[in-house]
């Protein structure tokens, strides 16, 4: 199944190295068509946002958290997890690339770019395998960063990983992997798809915890 995927999209070449082959294997068993090809787009983005940036990632790293940014929000962790699904993801990579003898200061930057990757004004001050997951993930979803890459850059990245109704679509995956931990979603952009899109969620007040918490006054 992953055989007919393209190696080289918008002058991004994917690196063809036994950690990206697990990579692109475990990830297409895990997650369905929309996850997968976003989970491409992100990386093919990140890439091109880092070139434009001037930054030199470790493409191999930066494939990684691409591929497993969005895993927490597949089945088991949806129905299992309380934590953030960022979370779920980050520690999924970080014990993939240990086991495959990748060091734990590497492995750490995939988990940051992970767990980071819905909370903007951080990680683009961090390593570039960290930053550029962030920077891929708010062009292909926000739409952040779009204008900067030219229109043919576009079209080969949506040829190759097309988004049809993705807007909708993704926000469905959104609210069907944090639905069932709405706790997790405090403080983060979850808590918004959840107030869209499940009418039973009631928004946590940052403000009415601090008020109501135990300290004396």
């Amino acid at each position: 199944m992953t055989t007919s995927l393209p190696t080289t999209v918008a002058g991004i070449e994917i690196p063809d190295t036994p950690l990206v082959r697990a990579t692109t294997e475990f990830v297409r068993k895990a997650e369905d068509d929309l996850l997968f090809h976003h989970s491409r787009r992100v990386f093919l983005f990140g890439a091109l946002q880092g070139r434009r940036l001037g930054l030199d990632p470790n493409l191999e790293l930066l494939y990684v958290g691409a591929m497993f940014h969005d895993i927490g929000l597949t089945e088991p962790y949806r129905t299992s997890s309380t934590l953030r699904f960022e979370v779920d993801g980050a520690n999924a990579a970080r014990d993939f690339l240990l086991e495959r003898g990748v060091d734990e200061s590497d492995a750490r930057k995939v988990w940051l770019g992970i767990a980071l990757h819905t909370t903007p004004g951080v990680p683009e001050f961090l390593d570039p395998e960290t930053a550029l997951v962030t920077a891929g993930v708010e062009t292909d979803v926000l739409g952040i960063g779009r204008d900067a890459l030219t229109d043919d850059v576009l079209e080969a990245v949506t040829a190759a990983h097309p988004r049809p109704d993705f807007k909708r679509r993704i926000l469905h995956a959104f609210t069907e992997g944090v639905r069932q931990r709405p706790d997790s979603t405090f403080g983060t952009v979850n808590a918004d798809v959840l107030a869209h899109y499940d009418p039973s969620f009631v928004r946590t007040d940052f403000v009415d915890v601090i008020l109501a918490n135990a300290w004396p006054e």
